[in-house]
């Protein structure tokens, strides 16, 4: 069993079973509004450093965090948190700005493999039942990739026979800025470009009926062939300034890519071409995200603007055209889910925030505190049953009616 056909209410990898931050089961059995104490404590466990987003798969939950000079990705039966296996490999990953030494990438989980990529470059694959390593590569060693500002961050993608990585290397002169693995075997593929790494993990699609993987690099969106690696066309977008990043994942709408970063970078829609896109729309002035991805309901996205570390608010645009419908100021930095017709956001502080996608004004229906502070990365919902953690527990509530 591929990602592509995993159980319709599971979240198997970044964003979601689509990659595009949408809850795949039953949203009408989700509840509207949560009693003053939040939704339902299932339960809750104890985890490591890292910014690394749970995963949620056959009813096991996992979860790729750091415990002193390891990284650990534990495999936990969804409904109960009871550990189902452990495995580790060492680290010796440092922090430059001593933000958090624990892994960036989030798991994928696609068939009886689950794909790991820890912060200083190791990309492994295990055996979901078991845990047992398959294979690994030390892209760093391998490809000559530099460690960047904040360590590997991107969430491989399997699409086909392929794990794609974008690994941000030189190896021999040649360019290995994105680069896919036998996801069996672990041997290469192909390489493409020689774009350094960036902070966001690519999306595959079909776009004017082909097959292609899109991925923003530090430089720019590169579309290119699965199978081959073969580049149709790389769309620059990247601040002038060095100390920046590229870290929100493209969201893709029949033959259009939204494309957003901070830094003065702003945003721009795309419509995809055979030998480079047309761009509808750019600016800074819509939606620019400093790190996560916004999801696009009925023709707007909603979605967080602006720098973390100087305030974030919460947006309403509208997809043709760059049109901002509402803004929520104060709102600070969050990921974001869709849930049917609601957007859950999970924000810095901890908070779970339920927002209706109602292009006409912001209309919040419920917020509770779920975990600390200092919460980077996003939740998962499968099932109905939602599962966050920030960097020192996992927790499960449900959601349901």
């Amino acid at each position: 069993m591929s990602v592509g056909s995993a159980e319709p209410a599971d979240w198997p990898q970044f964003l979601g079973p689509g990659r595009d931050g949408r809850y795949a089961g039953d949203a009408k059995a989700l509840a509207a509004t949560w009693p003053a104490g939040g939704p339902k404590v299932v339960w809750e466990k104890k985890v490591g450093r890292g910014w690394s987003s749970p995963v949620v798969a056959g009813g096991r939950v996992f979860v790729f965090h750091r415990e002193g000079d390891v990284e650990v990705l534990e495999c936990l039966e969804a409904g109960t948190g009871q550990a189902v296996w452990r495995a580790e490999d060492a680290t010796a990953y440092r922090d430059k700005f001593d933000f958090d030494d624990g892994p960036r990438s989030t798991p994928t989980v696609s068939g009886e493999r689950v794909f790991t990529l820890g912060a200083a470059g190791l990309l492994a694959s295990r055996d979901v039942a078991t845990g047992k390593q398959v294979w690994a590569v030390d892209t760093r060693k391998a490809y000559g990739s530099d460690e960047g500002y904040f360590g590997m961050a991107c969430s491989p993608l399997v699409e086909g026979k392929a794990v794609i990585v974008n690994v941000g290397g030189k190896a021999g002169g040649k360019g290995a800025g994105v680069v896919g693995f036998d996801a069996a075997t672990g041997k290469l593929l192909w390489q493409a470009t020689d774009h350094e790494a960036g902070y966001s993990s690519p999306i595959a699609a079909t776009v004017a009926g082909k097959r292609r993987v899109l991925s923003l690099t530090r430089d720019g969106l590169v579309s290119l062939a699965p199978e081959s690696g073969e580049v149709d066309w790389v769309y620059k977008f990247r601040a002038r300034t060095n100390a920046s990043v590229n870290a929100a994942t493209p969201v893709v709408a029949r033959d259009q890519v939204f494309l957003t970063a901070s830094y003065g970078v702003g945003a721009a829609l795309l419509t995809w071409g055979e030998a480079r896109p047309t761009v509808v729309w750019e600016g800074d002035e819509a939606l620019s995200a400093h790190y996560a991805t916004p999801v696009l309901f009925e023709g707007h996205l909603y979605g967080v603007h602006g720098r973390q570390e100087t305030g974030c608010e919460m947006r309403c645009v509208e997809w043709a055209t760059g049109k901002v419908k509402w803004t929520k100021e104060g709102f600070g930095a969050a990921t974001v889910m869709l849930a049917g017709d609601a957007v859950l956001a999970l924000t810095e502080d901890g908070e779970l925030v339920r927002v209706a996608t109602t292009p006409a004004e912001y209309n919040e229906t419920a917020r509770a505190k779920v975990l600390g502070g200092g919460v980077r990365s996003g939740g998962a919902l499968a099932d109905g049953l939602y599962f966050a953690r920030d960097g020192k527990r996992i927790v499960c509530r449900d959601l349901r009616r």
